[in-house]
């Protein structure tokens, strides 16, 4: 591994004695981590279904160790289930900080991929509303794609500018997660790129970028929340000083002590422009002192008045009666449950709404709540999404592959199954040992294939 000059010159100066240890961690191999999915599967059936060599991650409950030498999770089918989410480790501290609840308001403001709105949706429990957003179009797909992917219910994913958001959400959040660009000096290892387009210039203007990003965050956050902001960066100038910026600038925020778990390291006062000693109460995650890369985590509460009122609007069912006969009689021929809530029709395209949910007209939002399917005419479709939020007990029909058969990569490749008995059941939800991977339509004694194409695979 080839580092910039200027980085190295830099670390040497700011770590001092640690230096050596830091940059023999940085020629080490990348640690690998999954985090299961608590919406669908319990810790301890986790486990037992699993194949892979795992040990467990201190920094998160949820979180495991695999060793990529021996296991390739990205290809197995639970990950096309949703069982888990391949996330490296450090990366699952700032929503561990968060704590998210379920029935809260929360955003997480610069979403994409998904790593931590999943784990902040998991803490949910399907209850509240979790807006999840970012403004590079095709990033937000790959976030709506694994928010679908969880089963997850109550999350709105949002392509947009972050001003934009101020305007519709003033004072509205209960927490907010900033896990702002940054320079990616703690991916170095694990990302050439981010060694590629490092400089000292992408380092000052990412600083900018973080603090602007927080004075907007800060006008959505209610008085009394919570703000997480995170970087996997280590330096100083996108840390420790962009939160003594933003505390200087809003002394309503104040910093919150984050436990120090083993291998944890403060924030360093030494690197502030103030001598901040509140700084301290941050932490800092050194690939030299844990398991995982490089990551800066701060947790800050809003001080004021907490009677204060937003002025969001909620959304209203748009659907009428009529309108949902399809879905009724899709419902009432394949669905053991009932889907209740605020129906929201977009083009033909039907969605439950989370309870109380904003006002989101006037914003591109790639997927509010759960996607259920398409309204065509004379019929209903049901959508990818809404087959991974239901188990085999939620439908009259369905079709279970086995881990230790071959058959299900056809599915996923999107070839027709056979059916076995030969009968025309029409929608059928189709499984891997129990887990729900999609759609089939049996006609004729063939399954139809309703596994998206964007998401098929070949083996």
């Amino acid at each position: 591994m080839a580092l910039p000059d200027d980085f190295c010159r830099k670390m040497k100066q700011l770590l001092k004695n640690e230096a050596d240890d830091f940059f023999s961690a940085l020629r080490d191999e990348p640690i690998k981590g999954l985090r299961f999915n608590r919406l669908k599967i319990e810790k301890e059936t986790f486990i037992r279904k699993i194949s892979f060599s795992l040990s467990s991650v201190p920094l998160c409950e949820d979180g495991f160790y695999y060793d990529e030498k021996q296991d390739e999770p990205g290809k197995h089918p639970f990950h096309a289930a949703g069982l888990y989410y391949i996330q490296e480790p450090s990366a699952m501290v700032p929503a561990e900080v968060l704590q998210a609840k379920p029935g809260e308001k929360i955003l997480d403001l610069c979403a994409a991929p998904g790593g931590k709105s999943t784990q902040i949706a998991a803490s949910m429990e399907n209850e509240g509303i979790l807006i999840s957003n970012e403004i590079h179009f095709k990033r937000a797909k790959a976030l709506s794609e694994n928010i679908e992917r969880f089963g997850i219910q109550n999350a709105i994913v949002i392509n947009e500018r972050p001003e934009k958001l101020v305007q519709h959400f003033p004072n509205y959040f209960d927490k907010i997660l900033v896990d702002a660009p940054c320079s990616g000096e703690g991916m170095f290892r694990k990302d050439d790129n981010a060694i590629e387009f490092w400089s000292e210039d992408l380092v000052e203007k990412c600083s900018y970028t973080q603090k602007k990003l927080l004075s907007l965050a800060f006008q959505m956050l209610k008085p009394g929340g919570t703000l997480v902001y995170s970087t996997c960066t280590f330096s100083p100038e996108e840390n420790e000083q962009v939160i003594e910026a933003f505390v200087s600038m809003h002394p309503e925020m104040s910093l919150v002590e984050i436990p120090k778990r083993e291998g944890f390291d403060r924030g360093r006062v030494e690197w502030t422009k103030t001598n901040f000693e509140e700084i301290s109460k941050c932490i800092r995650l050194w690939p030299h002192k844990i398991k995982g890369e490089g990551h800066f985590v701060a947790k800050l509460i809003k001080n004021g008045e907490t009677n204060t009122r937003s002025s969001v609007s909620y959304l209203k069912s748009n659907v009428k009666k009529q309108q949902l006969a399809e879905f009724q009689q899709f419902e009432h021929s394949f669905l053991k449950k009932r889907i209740t809530g605020a129906f929201f029709l977009k083009k033909q395209q039907l969605y439950v709404l989370p309870e109380k949910c904003p006002d989101i007209t006037s914003l591109n939002v790639l997927r509010a709540g759960l996607h259920l399917g398409e309204i065509k005419k004379k019929r209903f479709e049901p959508n990818h999404h809404l087959a991974l939020s239901l188990t085999p007990n939620d439908v009259k029909y369905s079709y279970s592959f086995s881990t230790n058969e071959k058959d299900w990569q056809a599915y996923l490749t999107g070839e027709t199954i056979s059916s076995p008995l030969g009968v025309d059941r029409g929608w059928i939800l189709m499984t891997i040992d129990g887990e729900s991977i999609g759609w089939g339509k049996e006609t004729k004694g063939t399954i139809k294939n309703f596994y998206p194409k964007g998401l098929r695979v070949q083996f």
